[in-house]
């Protein structure tokens, strides 16, 4: 479970510590800093994917993502794009920065200039297994010593990505492989040309697609092999009397509501917005495969007032089995999470002189964080 998140100069995080436990409700006002807090989730996940350089790109590239307000050195003066985790027993830490005049057309692309994992909760010089300078890498081996890697590593190429071996690297292999589990959830697409709309080819699905379009495979899945009272009781309670099903036209999977008083079931092209989005989440949030971590931004987006409460119970469910981190503007969503969850811990984002900041926290009751060294 993570235990911290940090990051430095992304967009109004100039320098932030989070604590984090099992269920992690991130709030605040409109341009408060929660999508950032949920990118920065997004970006640690891409390093484990070598997608890192790739997903700051998509954003604009390292510059338009660097934090812009008071505080900076001069605008002249680059900034170092910092971002980590730790865990109860792995951390993650690494930064990026511009790269140095060369003749290349990808200019805009950062490189990363460090990275270390380390075990335990904090970073310390005892507790490093793996770090990265530039090009260079050194893993720690059995003995407690250090070996140098043979060969240098890019410097838009993860080490984690790269190095990650049962072998040479197993603490890597490890951490790589928890951070490639994380789930996201942030574009479910309940539009009218959604996927999850029309049917499609029938396969055991563990973990929800992120868009959404393997839901009627995902709930057949939670059927078989899931938690399927659990299931049934998400959609009574939801809609009162109405249960789901799940039908086979030749490998192809339809999935169909049907509720008391109609006369047939409703298909998925019938579903208004909200109800396909809570069918969707509740794929989403009763997977038979839980993950390491699962994140929700803004999950009441186009649900009824009368569906917050079930979700709500649902996500408290979900932190049974995951750590689970719920970005929401939703004061009854946080009423129900925090009625049933098992003591939430809730993280209100403020900004001050354009930094972002968690309310209440003072500076001595921040995390301990250190970063590693260049």
């Amino acid at each position: 479970m993570l235990t911290t998140l940090a990051v430095e100069n992304y967009r109004s995080l100039r320098n932030l510590r989070v604590r984090l436990g099992r269920t992690n409700v991130i709030t605040g006002a409109n341009g408060s800093g929660k999508s950032s807090l949920y990118r920065v989730l997004r970006l640690l996940a891409d390093f484990s994917r070598n997608g890192a350089v790739a997903g700051l790109a998509r954003e604009g590239g390292l510059e338009s993502t660097l934090f812009a307000g008071p505080g900076r050195s001069g605008p002249n003066v680059p900034l170092l794009l910092r971002v980590g985790f730790a865990g109860e027993d792995f951390g993650y830490a690494a930064e990026l920065g511009p790269l140095p005049p060369d003749e290349t057309m990808f200019g805009r692309d950062p490189e990363i200039k460090t990275e270390a994992v380390w075990a335990g909760p904090v970073l310390r010089p005892s507790t490093v297994l793996a770090e990265r300078s530039g090009p260079v890498v050194r893993l720690r081996d059995e003995g407690g010593g250090w070996g140098m890697v043979p060969h240098t590593v890019k410097a838009f190429d993860s080490m984690l990505s790269e190095l990650a071996d049962p072998q040479r690297a197993p603490d890597l292999l490890v951490l790589r492989e928890r951070m490639r589990s994380w789930r996201f959830y942030d574009h479910l697409r309940t539009d009218v040309a959604a996927p999850a709309r029309a049917p499609q080819i029938g396969t055991r699905t563990m973990a929800l697609a992120h868009d959404g379009a393997d839901v009627a495979s995902a709930l057949r899945t939670i059927v078989e092999i899931g938690d399927a009272k659990a299931l049934t009781e998400a959609v009574d309670h939801a809609f009162p009397g109405s249960r789901i099903e799940i039908v086979d036209h030749n490998g192809r999977f339809e999935l169909l509501l049907r509720q008391p008083k109609l006369f047939r079931p409703l298909a998925a092209p019938e579903l208004s917005d909200g109800t396909l989005r809570y069918l969707l989440l509740a794929a989403a949030l009763l997977s038979p495969r839980p993950p390491q971590l699962l994140v929700l931004n803004e999950p009441e987006t186009s649900l009824h007032p009368e569906l917050l409460d079930p979700l709500g119970r649902l996500i408290a469910r979900a932190a049974e089995d995951t750590q689970v981190v719920v970005v929401t503007h939703s004061d009854e969503l946080i009423g129900v999470i925090e009625e049933y969850a098992d003591s939430p811990t809730m993280i209100e984002l403020v900004k001050r002189e354009g930094a972002t900041t968690v309310a209440g926290q003072a500076l001595l009751e921040e995390p301990p964080w250190y970063w590693p060294d260049r």
